[in-house]
């Protein structure tokens, strides 16, 4: 890290109370005539650029060049539940391929559990140059030790460049603990992920509460830890002539030994899926109190839709936490996804932007939905919702020979979006 060094013979009273006077985080502290920076210091150079001559230096850190060329190879974490493997691999698999193809790395899949050797091929058949597999009955179960133990092991053995890992409850776990060890850096909950030409991968998140795309980048270590959403990214075609292979990986026993014992694993009642939901109905501070919600179920039921919310429908206690897109809810790629009074805030459109076809519905022509929205509709939804429910009740006549036309005043707002 960057510091501060004071140059002491030069200090005094009026030194100190100029910067006192520039610094924004009251780092300054100046007695028995000691000027001193403490830890409030968020190295913002204020200080150097607008502060007295000859009294402060930056310094920055050496950092120590890793040698690049000795990491090969984008991995993907395989992660299932007792050889079910779960889809946000299949996704990564599809985007390790185009990162892999920058750079001209290989893929390689990592598969650790028990009795899963023979599921391995399935990994093959997505572009997977190489499946390494851990199967040693210690790791039927997820436990936190040994599952680190081998991510560190296949680590130390082929010397990964980036390891890629869904952001499930596993992948939240086991990533951190391993890039801790590896002593590099993990971003978790990316959406966009960039290859540069010299292996560095660019992951890219929203930060700061969504007001701003980071882009993180681990120049100076290796291998570069990334987590993922499921449907954030999508799974590739099959091939249909697979050319990787399936190698069998050892491990000492030593490794795989555990304080912690698995006594009974108890199934949850499985919920709403929203990550499958093929068409949603989102509802946000557009809706004014919960007994509205009762014409958008409706609206919902007619289209075959499932309804879910952003963080204020959550915070009201109208909706299960489960029902939540964005990024303190979940991820979803749907065909449809119909938004009804939701301004479209960074955080709610990371969790739904890749949707086959969005269609926004909001009384502020400005709204940061339409930018995204591939129809839209400027309007309020309490005299729109209705119309459209009377459009899906109205019974189609031979007679009248017509098909449902929008009614003019539905129809005057409305504009195409993207």
């Amino acid at each position: 890290m960057a510091g501060i060094r004071i140059i002491k013979e030069n200090v005094d009273q009026k030194t100190f109370e100029a910067l006192a006077e520039i610094c924004p985080f009251d780092a300054f502290s100046y007695e028995n005539a000691v000027l001193e920076v403490s830890s409030a210091c968020k190295v913002c150079k204020l200080c150097i650029k607008n502060g007295p001559a000859g009294v402060l230096v930056l310094e920055e850190e050496q950092r120590v060049a890793i040698d690049k060329s000795l990491y090969r190879g984008i991995t993907v974490y395989v992660d299932h539940i007792e050889g079910k493997i779960h889809p946000v691999t299949f996704e990564l698999i599809g985007k390790a391929r185009e990162l892999a193809a920058v750079i001209d790395h290989p893929v390689y899949a990592l598969f650790m559990g028990t009795n899963i050797s023979e599921k391995a091929d399935q990994l093959l058949s997505y572009g997977v140059d190489k499946v390494f597999v851990y199967d040693q009955p210690e790791l039927k179960h997820f436990v936190i030790e040994p599952y680190a133990n081998v991510l560190e092991d296949f680590i130390e053995k082929l010397k990964p460049s980036s390891i890629l890992v869904g952001a499930t409850n596993v992948g939240r776990s086991l990533a951190p603990r391993v890039a801790a060890r590896c002593h590099t850096g993990l971003t978790a909950d990316c959406t966009i992920l960039e290859m540069k030409e010299n292996t560095d991968l660019v992951q890219i998140r929203p930060a700061f509460g969504g007001n701003i795309m980071a882009q993180i980048v681990t120049q100076y270590s290796r291998p570069q830890f990334c987590t993922v959403r499921y449907k954030v990214f999508t799974a590739p075609e099959l091939v249909k002539e697979p050319w990787g292979s399936v190698e069998i990986m050892a491990i000492g026993k030593d490794k795989l030994i555990s304080a912690i014992e698995v006594l009974e694993v108890i199934k949850k009642e499985k919920g709403v899926d929203l990550s499958d939901a093929e068409t949603i109905v989102a509802v946000g501070r557009g809706v004014k109190c919960e007994k509205d919600l009762e014409m958008i179920y409706q609206f919902a039921q007619k289209i075959g839709a499932t309804v879910a919310c952003t963080r204020p429908g959550i915070e009201s206690g109208w909706f299960d936490a489960r029902l939540q897109i964005g990024l303190s809810g979940r991820t979803v790629k749907p065909k449809l996804i119909i938004a009804l009074g939701i301004s479209g805030a960074v955080q709610f459109a990371a969790g739904m932007q890749n949707s086959e076809y969005i269609i926004a519905i909001n009384n502020d022509s400005k709204a940061p939905i339409f930018n995204i929205a591939h129809c839209g509709m400027v309007g309020d939804l309490y005299e729109i919702l209705p119309e459209l429910l009377k459009m899906i009740d109205e019974p189609e006549t031979e007679e009248a020979g017509k098909t449902l036309v929008m009614p003019e005043a539905i129809k005057a707002p409305e504009r195409m979006v993207g």
